[in-house]
């Protein structure tokens, strides 16, 4: 019944199309002499029932022209088939691809239009988006964004919660030219179980498989201007990161796992040979072959596949103190020494069997102490493609002094135990790390405090205060986008620091703007190392502000 409505809907909107065109307009071009660069094709799936479905295609036109030539190419996942098609020819197979020109009767695509033609196929659980679409020979999707001119790495995370408590979408990526700035993405975050393997919950503080893929994406947010449909097995934000990459090849992404909330149990998980080798494979199974758990209508085997081009390690922290709730062991340096090369192994395994290579990194301490408890950084280092350095909270509210919170060279003014950029990543250095390996982090937000004397500078730093500032999300943080719009501060810097904060003589915010993160991104290129991390991308303003400077910084 649904496929039938569909039909019928698409014929009067192929009927419309076809019709008015013709009698006000001079005949429309043909394939060869349109533009295919002004050719698009969004897909959805709009229906899905035991073993078929309905796939909705339209092609958009945003020549000045009409177009009554075209033809479309495109392949479907393995397990997809085509069954019937209406309102365009169809020929071609599942082995083979499938090709698709007007229909007989013949089909203008208007200037400024679209036109949309729909079809039933059949499935075996998976995904039914296009692959290896074309449309007039160039990429459905509009041609590939080919990258970064420069070869430093710019990574960024991305939350998971972003979305709906931030108002930030994957798309957003695209609209504030972020994505086109950027190496890498790594998802925050996947959570590892009490019996140790990575999982899928939307059990409140244990993980949201609802935003991961199963929240149906408008298409107002979409990156590609198509709505999920509300039966396609992969949706949300993983459905949108598979998007981007259509349109930004180069972009990786990879799942970032632990952070400070979720690495309870990853002393646990890399406890022995055993645990350490079936957490690895529930994470490589879960995130790399994308076999992910069928949740309220979503997932499936192998939905998943392709959305992620590695595992990002962030266990806070091995051997040492994180968040409260975890377990700590003395072994586990040793044991996560073992966990890191049993990712290794396990990554080069896929690898082999799919021609890919599968990247490992890892979020790294600042604080020589933490580095000596819990990382044997000869016997890792190898296995990273790459590491990203904390390069911030050196200070913060859970402290009752205002202080930087990522300087990048001492100052030599705080009175307390000294930390920056500069011996955080010299304390790397010593102990053998490649330079070029070293992504250094940097904060796309602020620490703050309220209840702060001006102090004999008058500028409130190092003075004492009363607690955290109101923050828009929690007190005692605050986005660069929130902060920057703020009134009634005197904005301070130090140059040599490599830092800013705001001060009104209550009120006092350390943070980073485009110049102190363009400075902190020379020292990054001036000293060898691999690039810049961002936490996190959505603390950037509407127009990327502080990733353009940043990227400006590395294309020097």
């Amino acid at each position: 019944m649904s496929s039938r409505r569909l039909r019928n809907r698409l014929a009067v909107v192929a009927a419309a199309v076809v019709v008015a065109p013709i009698a006000l307009f001079a005949p429309p071009v043909t394939a060869e002499e349109a533009d295919a660069a002004d050719l698009r094709v969004t897909y959805v799936e709009s229906a899905r029932w035991n073993t078929g479905y309905t796939g909705e295609i339209t092609v958009h036109n945003a020549s000045g022209t009409e177009l009554s030539d075209w033809t479309l190419e495109f392949d479907l996942p393995e397990g997809s088939g085509v069954h019937q098609l209406w309102n365009a020819t169809l020929e071609g197979s599942a082995e083979d691809g499938y090709t698709v020109t007007p229909p007989h009767w013949g089909a203008t695509i208007p200037a400024g239009g679209t036109y949309e033609f729909g079809f039933n196929g059949i499935h075996t659980d998976g995904n039914s988006h296009l692959l290896n679409c074309t449309i007039q020979g160039s990429p459905c999707a509009g041609e590939p964004h080919q990258g970064l001119q420069h070869g430093d790495l710019s990574v960024a995370y991305f939350t998971q919660w972003g979305v709906e408590e931030r108002g930030y979408q994957v798309r957003d990526l695209i609209d504030s030219g972020s994505a086109e700035k950027l190496t890498h993405i790594n998802y925050a975050f996947g959570n590892v179980s009490a019996d140790g393997e990575c999982f899928m919950t939307n059990e409140p503080e244990q993980g949201d498989a609802q935003a991961d893929y199963g929240r149906v994406v408008p298409a107002s947010e979409s990156v590609d201007g198509a709505a999920d449909g509300p039966n396609q097995p992969l949706r949300g934000n993983f459905n949108q990161l598979r998007k981007l990459k259509e349109q930004y090849p180069n972009l990786l992404v990879s799942v970032s796992l632990g952070g400070w909330n979720w690495s309870e149990h990853f002393s646990d998980a890399a406890l022995t040979a055993e645990s350490r080798e079936r957490f690895v494979r529930s994470c490589v199974d879960l995130y790399l072959k994308g076999d992910l758990p069928l949740i309220d209508g979503a997932g499936g085997e192998g939905v998943g596949y392709g959305v992620f081009d590695g595992i990002d390690l962030d266990w806070e922290w091995p051997a040492s103190d994180g968040n409260p709730h975890n377990v700590v062991r003395p072994e586990d340096k040793e044991n996560f020494t073992a966990l890191v090369q049993e990712f290794r192994d396990q990554l080069d395994e896929l690898g082999e069997e799919t021609g890919r290579h599968f990247e490992l990194s890892s979020f790294m301490p600042a604080g020589p102490w933490r580095i000596d408890t819990g990382y044997e950084l000869d016997e890792i280092m190898p296995n990273f493609d790459f590491i990203t350095v904390q390069g911030y909270d050196y200070h913060g509210t859970w402290e009752s002094v205002t202080n930087h919170q990522s300087n990048l060279a001492p100052d030599p003014r705080d009175p307390g135990d000294v930390i920056s950029t500069q011996t955080t990543v010299q304390a790397y250095l010593d102990r053998g790390v490649d330079p070029e390996k070293i992504v250094l982090g940097v904060p796309f937000y602020s620490q703050g405090w309220t209840g702060v004397e001006p102090g004999p500078e008058g500028d409130g730093l190092f003075q004492p205060a009363q607690g955290p500032a109101p923050g828009t999300y929690a007190d005692g943080t605050e986005d660069y986008r929130n902060l920057k719009e703020l009134s009634g501060f005197d904005l301070y810097r130090d140059d040599d620091l490599g830092t800013a904060w705001l001060y009104d003589g209550e009120t006092f915010w350390t943070f980073d703007d485009e110049v102190s993160m363009t400075q902190k991104t020379d020292w990054v290129t001036d000293n060898g190392l691999g690039g810049v991390m961002i936490w996190s991308i959505d603390g950037d303003d509407a127009e990327g502000s502080l990733l353009s400077a940043i990227d400006a910084a590395l294309g020097k």
